[in-house]
């Protein structure tokens, strides 16, 4: 099987070939011979009722700093294309928001992965919300006395943009510390977007553990361990990944959603997981498929292609 496929990424050109999923992703599809078309999302159209794509026909290679090679520019009917992966980073905002609600006109007959409606409904810190059994006490408001309230009662808490990504605004707030009033002041004098407040887990020093799912089947994990003097473990910021292998807890937590996950089209989706606690569930761009293989776990890219193609070939 041969596909046409259309990624909406951040420039190609600026990648990290050793750490980016979407690299991963993209030369695997390479390898079994599926065409990449590759553009930024500021340059989509819907055109009465066409939608478009302004981009470059795109091979890779695995060389560091001279891993694209890209066509000219040209406009591509989406719905002519096999495949959309959107790729592209959060933020969650308006312009995100309008790109899904354009991908939504060649869904399903063009495969969009995700689900662009589903992507749409279910940021990530929300769609986690469906699930509060498994999560650790969260409150999402832009209630600054009940963000007080939760802090009195649960102590050190971790605050979070419900927006953002890769671990950009996040604070571990002690239940003692004079700034939470401050930190509330600051964000809400900038944005009217509410916060996601958690409660601190300790466990996180012992590491966030990003799991991946495909169609709604955990297909592994890898561990990240927060730097010396970080509270945060992202990999953005200096989170040390590590092998990891999935607990009995993991996989009751991964059972438990991945139904919701395959009934609503989230065929590519991280989760994270501290301790014995589900804390986000992440469907716009998830990470983390090159450091799992290089742990020894299974290959994302090829259980992926694998599930786009049996989809594709109605199986």
């Amino acid at each position: 099987m041969t596909l046409q496929v259309a990624i909406q990424m951040d420039p190609v050109e600026g990648i990290n070939i050793d750490t980016d999923t979407t690299f991963f992703l993209m030369l695997e599809a390479q390898t079994r011979g599926h065409a990449l078309f590759v553009y930024t999302p500021d340059r989509i159209s819907l055109d009465e009722g066409v939608v478009r794509a302004r981009g470059r026909a795109l091979n890779l290679q695995a060389v560091k700093g001279d891993h694209h090679r890209l066509g000219e520019y040209e406009m591509r009917d989406l719905s002519e294309m096999d495949v959309v992966l959107m790729r592209q980073d959060p933020p969650f905002d308006m312009a995100y928001i309008t790109a899904t609600h354009m991908l939504e006109h060649i869904h399903p007959k063009t495969l969009v992965v995700n689900d662009p409606a589903s992507v749409r409904n279910a940021p990530e810190k929300l769609l986690v919300m469906h699930f509060p059994e498994l999560m650790p006490p969260t409150l999402v408001t832009w209630d600054v006395e009940a963000i007080r309230g939760f802090r009195a009662t649960h102590k050190d808490i971790v605050v979070k943009p419900l927006f953002g990504n890769g671990g950009a605004g996040v604070f571990l707030i002690k239940h003692d510390d004079p700034n939470l009033n401050s930190l509330l002041e600051m964000h809400f004098s900038r944005s009217r977007e509410p916060l996601m407040i958690q409660r601190y887990e300790p466990a996180v020093r012992l590491g966030d553990k990003r799991i991946i799912l495909v169609d709604g089947i955990a297909v592994g994990a890898v561990n990240r361990v927060p730097a010396e003097g970080e509270a945060r473990s992202n990999m953005h910021v200096g989170g040390r990944p590590e092998k990891v292998e999935l607990t009995a807890r993991d996989r009751e937590i991964c059972e438990r959603i991945g139904p919701t996950l395959r009934e609503q089209g989230l065929i590519f989706v991280g989760i994270d997981v501290i301790g014995d606690y589900l804390t986000e569930i992440n469907v716009t761009s998830p990470t983390g498929a090159q450091q799992l293989k290089r742990f020894g776990g299974p290959d994302i890219a090829a259980a992926l292609w694998d599930r786009i193609e049996a989809i594709r070939a109605g199986v």
